[in-house]
C-alpha cells in the first residue's frame, strides 16, 4: 500500500499523492512522460529509493526487474541466475522453470556479456520469475523484446497474477495486463 507519495529528486518535485492499495492478483500500470519519475516510484516502492513523503507498507518478497540487469557479466546464463535464485532462498530447479518460461535454455552456458539486449531482456525477467517474489516491479519490461517475446512476458505475468502475484509496471509499451489499474505521473 502507498499512501500520498511523494518523490523529489535533484531538488525537483517529481510526483506527489500516489496512493495505490493492490491485493493479490491485482496489477497497476504507471504511465507517463520521460523524467516523470516512473522508475523513481518502483525503486520508492522496492525501498531503494526513499520517498520525500508519505507512507509504504507491503507484504510478500518483491523483485525488481529494471535496465540494470544485475547479472554477472562473466558467469554463464544459468550460473549467473542461480546465484540470484540462492540468495532469493528458491529452489534449485526453479531456474530451469524460469528460463524455459523466457525460452532462453539454449543459452544456459553462453555468458552474459556475450547475450543480445533482448536475450538479456529476457535473462532478467528469468531472474524475477525464479525470485518467487509476491510483487513484481517491472520498469520498462518490453524495451528490447521482440514480438515473440513480449508474448512469453504476457503469460508470465499472467501466472504470476493466477498465482496471486501483484505486478506494478512502468511502461510507454501496451502489455498483455489485462484488468489493470493504471497511475498516470507527470502530467499537468
Amino acid at each position: 500500500m502507498l499512501e500520498n507519495i511523494a518523490c523529489v529528486r535533484g531538488g525537483r518535485l517529481l510526483f506527489k499523492g500516489i496512493d495505490m492499495a493492490l491485493g493479490p492478483g491485482d496489477a497497476v500500470l504507471v504511465r507517463g512522460p520521460n523524467g516523470a519519475g516512473k522508475s523513481s516510484l518502483l525503486r520508492i516502492i522496492a525501498r531503494l529509493l526513499a520517498p520525500y513523503s508519505g507512507r509504504i507498507e507491503s507484504a510478500g518478497r518483491i523483485a525488481l526487474c529494471d535496465e540494470p540487469h544485475a547479472l554477472d557479466p562473466r558467469l554463464p546464463l544459468e550460473t549467473a541466475l542461480g546465484f540470484w535464485a540462492a540468495i532469493d532462498g528458491s529452489e534449485s530447479d526453479i531456474v530451469g522453470e524460469a528460463v524455459g518460461a523466457m525460452r532462453i535454455g539454449h543459452l544456459a552456458t553462453v555468458p552474459v556479456r556475450m547475450l543480445s539486449t533482448g536475450q538479456k531482456k529476457r535473462a532478467t525477467l528469468a531472474r524475477v520469475i525464479a525470485a518467487r517474489a509476491d510483487i513484481w516491479l517491472l520498469d520498462e519490461p518490453g524495451n528490447g523484446l521482440d514480438k515473440e517475446s513480449l508474448t512469453l512476458l504476457d503469460a508470465a505475468m499472467a501466472v504470476h497474477r493466477i498465482r496471486g502475484g501483484i505486478i506494478v509496471a512502468a511502461s510507454h509499451q501496451p502489455l498483455g495486463l489485462s484488468d489493470v489499474k493504471i497511475i498516470m505521473i507527470g502530467e499537468s
